[in-house]
């Protein structure tokens, strides 16, 4: 029989952040791959959650054609000594179906995401493979050892796999489908044709999505050690011993020379009218940069700072030169001034700065012209003063006529104070309807800006409706808004205007706690004029109505005041930057300083293209608290460096930072047409409460996020932060006070309520911070507050179900053996714990102490696995790798839906019946409180009488029976062997199924 020249070769190259199966923290790792009916397997790595094996592997192809219906499957497993039940413990699996291998073995390494075998597998880190297929099999082949020369071929369905996929759908249907259809739709990514190879240049192969991940585009976080501006950081610190905090020892150092162009005076005039339109442009080898013309202006101000990057800069002079602004013809140089670099001045603060000095101009034909122009000229850092306000080199393209450098600056913002608005409706008197009206439909309309909210309809027949609703409103105090009262008449499906009133802001009382406010009576009128009506934050002129035909006197009684104890959330409560009230009174002293040094990014995928190359013109935005901080823009650069550093006062530990970095979209729109929105990069939280005082991170952390396609990584950005505490006694005490000022719980907001505050307060902070220069886009701050948290997904649904069953996975797994030891499954630990239980009957005072000793001996075994990164998004926890590509596109649908009728009915479907899952779970635990309830309830009165007969009896058994009689005599009924038992259930459980609940009343 002829061999089949064809091979799959593998290459188990290692593995990466594997979880930890002994109990030192560690796993024995080894690999088994199967394909085609044969397993192989790796040595085993001892003692390492990142092996490294390297070891080759060839498996026959029995016919390559067949080659799409065939799938290489690697498990990974720890080995484990030998025991009664398993010698090795899953640790994570792939699989890769035939029709996705590569053709060629010069082929790169690539990280697979390791999957679970099932729900409560535990499962995490990637395994590095390179699979290719190739011709015969080489000489050189790595030894292997079979585990079986002809194994069946494994079953084609994978019980945890279907039971994800069942999960994934949410529909009866879809769960019926083929397994190896669904493996298809997961894996539909195929490689380049191998037919094209000789044509067009290497490509890597598509990776399935999902499932496997490039090696570059790895999720987990990296700790680097970068040389600062305070010295090299190793571990934390500073190698060179212990540093004082600086402006700037966060950063790395930049070396910019400063051109600062004051201004000029006694210009020579131009042309044959005399006039001279100046403007001056600063050239350093390929980079120049203008300032503004004046028109006909010999002594010209500009008084405009220049900043190029030395390590870009190629040449040995600088040129300033001064120039005439010529509509008709092109620009003519007036004068120029040279600057060789060698003798220009270094001036590192915290020095005085250069005073700038008069310089005489040369002509192109005469040596000294008439004029001066004051320049100063020196080397610095960005600890410089002027770096903010600067132009920059590196942040405006070489031809930047048509771009505005004041929307590429750095930027601090401050957010706006934000205040809650009380406003308690009572009644109206006097109302003045229609006379058609036989019983008027009467309500309050309240509107403060676009915040609109209206009382219910009240029918009362002698016009003095009486309403009682209060409503919060969200508003800034500088300044501070109108609120538009209306009280109006529903008339079938049309609203008829009763009466007016205009409440000014700065006339209603502000108060800090929960003292009762007086109410007030406010007249309506018919109608009023505005000066400017389309802004009601203009002075507003009332006119009312002198008329003897048309009296009116109706007034509305409220109760209105300016709430300052609560603290307005403009993000979540659960990665809130800070919880201080709004007024100023009630706000606690800064415990510490947070230091933030961004550094740069690497790996930034092309978000658009330019001159037919993908490019990204990215900044960085920051936000603690009510301070907002953006980074320069840097243009056409996939690797910017932008080495600021900002720091905040920090309130609260339990605080966190969020940086995000974009694409500056809008700068060439007008230009190529692009878009007019900055496209979202990645995210990073950092909570406070999770980093050591004192302590340098310095580390890249994967810019993740979440597209239709799937979870992607745009790139990798480099942050150094130091969290400085000086005083531990502050840190204690504020892990004693209450998180939240003390009105949200003296009276709370509910839920509603305050999830359409948030969205009102995230609105208003945008609108603010939109009209700075440069403005933050209001893409910007909705992202950076992630205003659509609330909105519906399947795969948040599943992440927190999923959270929720690993969080009580430690009960599961506590009761599962308490159960074993009832069962008597290991006679010696059965006897322990049974000593150990009749040891504490008879000693009760060691109870406690017991339990708290082995709570404390738990701590302290943990310790040795603490983290030492802070946490970062996590694609796991998520639900993102493994997320349907439908319902990706659920989650990025819009509100209101905008797909076809057929897949919102599909969806639908899909969500009564995760939502009917939901649904019986709450009724059964309803069902379980309910049958507690009518223990006492005599609804049952058989049952109720026999419990309270138990109870009469028991009493009587615990005062006469000393207490650790009875526990000893409860602990050896639940503890009977299995021979004793019965395999049915017992008395109590009986007689507690057969209580009756609420189920059977339900419509």
């Amino acid at each position: 029989m002829m061999s089949n020249p064809h091979k799959l070769g593998v290459v188990v190259v290692g593995a990466h952040n594997l979880y930890p199966e002994d109990d030192e923290g560690s796993c024995s790792a080894f690999v088994e791959l199967s394909f085609d009916g044969l397993r192989l397997r790796t040595t085993v790595k001892e003692k390492d959650l990142n092996p490294v094996w390297n070891e080759s592997f060839y498996f026959n192809i029995s016919e390559s054609s067949h080659l799409d219906k065939l799938r290489l499957d690697a498990y990974v497993y720890h080995s484990v000594k030998p025991t009664y039940f398993k010698t090795k413990s899953f640790l994570g699996k792939i699989r890769i179906p035939g029709d996705s291998l590569s053709t060629y073995s010069d082929d790169v390494a690539t990280d697979f995401l390791l999957e679970k075998r099932g729900i409560f597998s535990h499962v995490r880190g990637e395994l590095t493979l390179k699979v290719y297929v190739t011709g015969p099999e080489p000489s050189n082949m790595s030894s292997s050892t079979p585990i079986a020369a002809a194994v069946a071929p494994l079953p084609s369905r994978d019980p945890g796999l279907a039971q994800e996929q069942l999960m994934t759908q949410g529909i009866s249907n879809l769960a019926t489908r083929n397994t190896e259809e669904a493996e298809t739709r997961h894996t539909s990514h195929r490689l380049p044709n191998p037919s094209h190879h000789e044509d067009q240049p290497r490509q890597r192969p598509a990776a399935p999505p999902f499932s496997i991940k490039d090696d570059t585009c790895g999720f987990a976080l990296k700790e680097t050690s970068p040389n600062l501006g305070g010295g090299p950081v190793v571990a934390g610190h500073f190698i060179n011993g212990p540093k004082t905090a600086s402006a700037y020892d966060l950063v790395e150092r930049m070396d910019i020379l400063y051109v600062k162009v004051v201004n000029a005076r006694d210009l020579p005039s131009r042309g044959v009218t005399g006039s001279l339109n100046p403007f001056v442009e600063v050239k350093a080898g390929n980079y120049k940069g203008t300032t503004k013309h004046f028109e006909k202006q010999k002594n010209p101000v500009w008084n405009q700072v220049f900043a190029f990057s030395k390590e870009k800069m190629q040449m040995r002079e600088l040129e300033v030169l001064i120039k005439h602004k010529d509509p008709s013809e092109d620009d003519d140089i007036v004068g120029y001034v040279t600057f060789p670099l060698d003798a220009v001045p270094t001036i590192v603060p915290p020095e005085s700065p250069l005073e700038p000095k008069w310089y005489p101009l040369e002509g192109q034909r005469v040596r000294r012209i008439k004029g001066e122009v004051m320049l100063a000229v020196w080397y610095g850092t960005q600890a410089d003063t002027a770096f903010s306000e600067a132009w920059h080199s590196d942040a405006v393209p070489l031809n930047s006529s048509q771009i505005d450098s004041t929307e590429m600056r750095s930027k601090i913002y401050q957010a706006p104070r934000l205040w809650y608005v009380r406003v308690n409706i009572i009644e109206a008197q006097d109302l003045f309807v229609r006379e058609d009206d036989n019983l008027p439909n009467v309500f309050v309309k309240l509107q403060m800006g676009n915040q609109v909210l209206r009382t219910k309809p009240v029918q009362d027949q002698n016009l003095n409706p009486i309403w009682n609703e209060e409503f919060l409103f969200v508003t800034t105090d500088d300044p501070f808004p109108y609120l538009f009262l209306s009280v109006e008449d529903r008339v079938g499906f049309n609203d008829t205007l009763i009466g007016r009133a205009l409440i000014k802001l700065h006339d209603v009382q502000m108060r800090v706690d929960d003292r009762s406010i007086p109410s007030r009576w406010f007249n309506l009128e018919k109608s009023f004029v505005t000066d400017h009506p389309d802004d009601a934050t203009n002075e507003v002129l009332l006119q009312e109505s002198n008329s003897a035909d048309d009296p009116f006197s109706s007034r509305v009684h409220l109760r209105i005041c300016i709430e300052g104890g609560y603290h307005v959330f403009d993000e979540s409560a659960y990665y809130s930057s800070d919880f201080r009230p709004t007024a100023e009174q009630l706000r606690r002293p800064s415990i510490g300083v947070l230091e933030l040094g961004i550094l740069g990014a690497v790996g930034i995928q092309p978000i658009k293209t330019r001159d037919d190359r993908g490019t990204a013109d990215t900044y960085c935005v920051a936000k603690y608290g009510d301070k907002w901080v953006r980074t320069r823009t840097i243009i056409d650069n996939l690797s910017p460096k932008y080495n600021e550093q900002y720091n905040w006062e920090v309130f609260d530990p339990a605080t966190v930072l969020t940086v995000g970095v974009f694409d500056n979209s809008c700068l060439f729109s007008t230009v190529h047409g692009g878009s007019t929105r900055h496209q979202r990069i990645g995210r990073v939280r950092i909570r406070i409460s999770t980093l050591e005082v004192g302590r340098i991170y310095t580390h890249s952390y994967p810019l993740v996020a979440l597209h239709p396609s799937g979870v992607k990584k745009k790139g990798e950005l480099h942050l150094a932060i130091r969290f400085l505490c000086p005083s531990l006694l502050n840190r204690l005490y504020i892990y004693s006070q209450p998180l939240q000022p003390k009105m949200h719980y003296v009276s709370p907001i509910s839920v509603a309520d305050f999830d359409r505050l948030r969205f009102q307060a995230a609105n208003l902070v945008a609108l603010w911070l939109a009209r700075d220069k440069p403005p933050l886009r209001r893409e910007v701050v909705e992202y950076m507050c992630d205003v659509d948290s609330h909105l519906f997904s399947i795969r948040r649904s599943k992440a927190n179900f999923f959270r929720v069953m690993s969080t009580l996975s430690g009960l599961v797994a506590l009761f599962k053996w308490f159960s074993e030891i009832c069962m008597w499954k290991n006679p010696i630990t059965t006897v322990l714990v049974h000593v150990l239980f009749f040891m504490l009957v008879r000693f009760p005072q060691l109870i406690f102490p017991t339990i708290f000793i082995y709570l404390f001996l738990t701590g302290l075994w943990n310790f040795r696995f603490r983290p030492l990164y802070p946490p970062h998004i996590s694609t796991g926890l998520s639900y993102a790798e493994l997320v349907h590509p439908d319902e990706l596109d659920e989650e990025f649908d819009t509100f209101p839906t905008s797909r076809p009728s057929d897949i919102v009915r599909m969806r639908y479907d899909r969500l009564r019946s995760v939502a009917g899952r939901i649904q019986t779970v709450v009724g059964d635990v309803a069902v379980y409180g309910e049958r507690i309830q009518a223990l006492l309830s005599w609804r049952d009165s058989l049952a109720t009488a026999l419990f309270v007969t138990f109870c009469f009896v028991a009493a009587l058994v615990f005062y006469f029976t000393p207490i650790h009689v009875v526990a000893a005599l409860a602990w050896l009924l639940i503890m009977m062997p299995p021979r004793f038992r019965r395999s049915w259930p017992s008395g109590p459980i009986n007689f507690f199924r057969r209580l009756p609940a609420k189920a059977d009343i339900l419509l």
